[in-house]
């Protein structure tokens, strides 16, 4: 299973931009709306250090690459369309907008922080990018509290007057957005309410459904077009505006990226994606070679293009996955190859876990796990760590 990323935000900001150069797809790029239609899904990776050098040994990879050590781990990169204010109650792509966004993990929300799109994705001049934050959230969270209040409306017809459990109704209401009764119980006792919905009222209402969208669709927003002088202006104000200390933040220019893939491609510079610096090593003109310069310029300063370094923060940071790789014990090779996978597992994850992700007959027969560094067993309970490399024991092979 990939992880899934939504890549979300008005027409015109770059995200079809953003889209082509994390997968180096050819999908539509254009200042219009709309120039995505339906969603549109790539292959996109995200950086682990290779555990096979510890070992002595050259990986060989089932799926992604591995360069210089690095470890090129795929996921899936959703290119959402449809996002225009209003899209909550059906205007734009509206409906659909929404059900393509709930099928992925965590977001992406490309913003033109040079303020020259205006709400609708027109060209403009002096735009505040917080007014493209601010529409996504509230969008995000009126569609939660039309979901939350018509779980109270169908707890208030069943349950009048009894002691029925209010989180076990809105979380079957919202068990689309993958929250259990568990977690919604700790989210209404965190945000302060009672478990009686008798006693909240529409400000509670509307608190509670903003937490349980921020709980479960959790956000990283790429600050597009950040090789402008306006974004980074902009960038200096929203960044330390305490109103956004719940988001995380990454200054991109999505334009780099692609330009230095495509130049990586036709063999003009050697380019790593994520890199802070690249190399020229073809012949350039002298306008290529002024664009290339700034394009250097950009990524020293802000370590790298920010399209990898967005990815891994949604994936590593915001989620707070974790990389684990299967092996023996003793790292040596099988007729199939070394380190040939590299999992990526919820923060939290067990052993047991590790095992039923990679096979339920394998979980299902779990004795224990080794710690491939150390020798050392760990138990089925074991709570894995970022790059564990582990051997799974069990009575069960995988089914062919």
């Amino acid at each position: 299973m990939s992880y899934r990323i939504g890549l979300v935000g008005k027409p015109s900001v770059g995200k079809s931009t953003f889209f082509n150069a994390a997968t180096m797809n050819d999908v539509p790029e254009g200042a219009y709306p709309f120039t995505t239609i339906d969603p549109t899904v790539g292959e996109a990776y995200v950086r682990v250090d290779c555990a096979a050098p510890e070992f002595d040994e050259s990986c060989t990879p089932n799926v992604g690459v591995c360069r210089e050590g690095t470890r090129y781990v795929p996921v899936k990169l959703v290119d959402v369309a449809g996002l225009v204010p209003g899209a909550h109650e059906g205007r734009g792509l509206g409906n659909q907008f929404l059900t393509d966004l709930n099928e992925t993990d965590v977001l992406i929300h490309v913003v033109d922080f040079s303020g020259k799109t205006d709400i609708e994705g027109e060209a403009t001049e002096g735009h505040d990018p917080r007014e493209d934050i601010d529409f996504l959230e509230e969008e995000l969270d009126e569609w939660y509290l039309d979901v939350l209040r018509k779980g109270l409306e169908k707890f208030e017809t069943r349950y009048h007057g009894s002691e029925a459990a209010i989180e076990r109704e809105l979380a079957e209401q919202m068990s689309a957005f993958g929250i259990d009764k568990d977690r919604m119980k700790r989210v209404i006792l965190a945000e302060g309410l009672e478990l009686d919905p008798e006693t909240w009222d529409d400000a509670d209402e509307a608190s509670l459904a903003r937490e349980i969208r921020k709980r479960t669709k959790p956000m990283v927003v790429a600050a597009n077009k950040m090789d402008t002088p306006e974004a980074q202006a902009n960038w200096k104000e929203i960044t330390t505006d305490p109103d956004y200390d719940h988001l995380s933040f990454v200054p991109a220019s999505a334009h780099a990226e692609k330009a230095l893939k495509n130049a990586n491609e036709s063999g003009v510079v050697d380019y790593t994606p994520g890199d802070s610096a690249f190399d020229v090593v073809g012949d350039v003109s002298g306008e290529q070679a002024a664009g290339l310069d700034r394009i250097g310029e950009f990524v020293a300063d802000y370590d790298g293009t920010g399209v990898q370094g967005a990815l891994e923060a949604a994936v590593f940071d915001v989620l707070g996955c974790i990389a684990v790789f299967p092996g023996t014990a003793n790292g040596s090779k099988d007729e199939k190859g070394v380190f040939r996978d590299c999992f990526l597992l919820p923060e939290g994850s067990t052993t047991e876990d590790f095992a039923f992700h990679i096979h339920s007959d394998i979980g299902e027969g779990l004795l224990h796990g080794t710690d491939c560094r150390s020798g050392r067993q760990v138990g089925t309970g074991h709570e894995l760590d970022h790059r564990d490399v582990i051997e799974l024991v069990s009575t069960k092979q995988a089914a062919p």
